[in-house]
């Protein structure tokens, strides 16, 4: 029987190239906040008061990650006189850290690419992740995984590189909304 939810340690560890505004390199009180599903479990990592536009955090969270949801949502801001203002976010699907033949509590280390408000790149989020708990590797863990590929047909297309005798082809998803 599958569970309602599964318990993740997320280390937000450090950032790279962060930028406010797209002009201006962050140059203290960056954070971050971490979310499992919009309405849910949220955590927020301590701010870094003097680590510029490349803060390091390394700070342990534990949350709950429901096993309908399907990305990890890292948000990074940074406190101002006017409030905090977001720098970027990256969205992070479960099936990058759960399911698969990953053995029990792996630990994941993951790096992404913070996107602001208009989409445009703004700077890179590392962090690790673990599942806590999953027995042998399965069980809790591999849930989120299966469920997503069951939900979520993909029609794929083939890209063809080099030439067209001899060339190697990649499937490449296309996700059906």
């Amino acid at each position: 029987m599958a569970t309602a939810s599964r318990a993740l340690e997320v280390t937000v560890i450090s950032g790279e190239g962060l930028r406010v505004d797209r002009r201006r390199p962050v140059k203290k009180n960056a954070f971050v906040i971490v979310r499992t599903n919009s309405q849910n479990s949220r955590s927020t990592a301590a701010s870094d008061g003097s680590g510029g536009s490349s803060p390091a955090w390394n700070e342990k969270l534990v949350l709950e990650m429901p096993a309908h949801a399907w990305f990890l949502t890292v948000e990074v801001r940074c406190r101002a006189n006017s409030g905090d203002k977001v720098v970027g976010t990256a969205r992070i699907p479960a099936s990058d850290f759960v399911g698969g033949n990953v053995p029990a509590n792996y630990l994941h280390f993951l790096s992404y690419r913070l996107r602001d408000g208009t989409g445009e790149p703004n700077g890179i989020i590392n962090l690790s992740v673990r599942v806590k708990g999953a027995e042998n590797g399965v069980g809790a863990a591999a849930t989120c995984a299966v469920a997503a590929s069951i939900s979520r047909p993909w029609v794929g297309g083939a890209v063809v590189v080099g030439k067209v005798t001899g060339g190697v082809v990649t499937g490449v998803p296309v996700w059906m909304a």
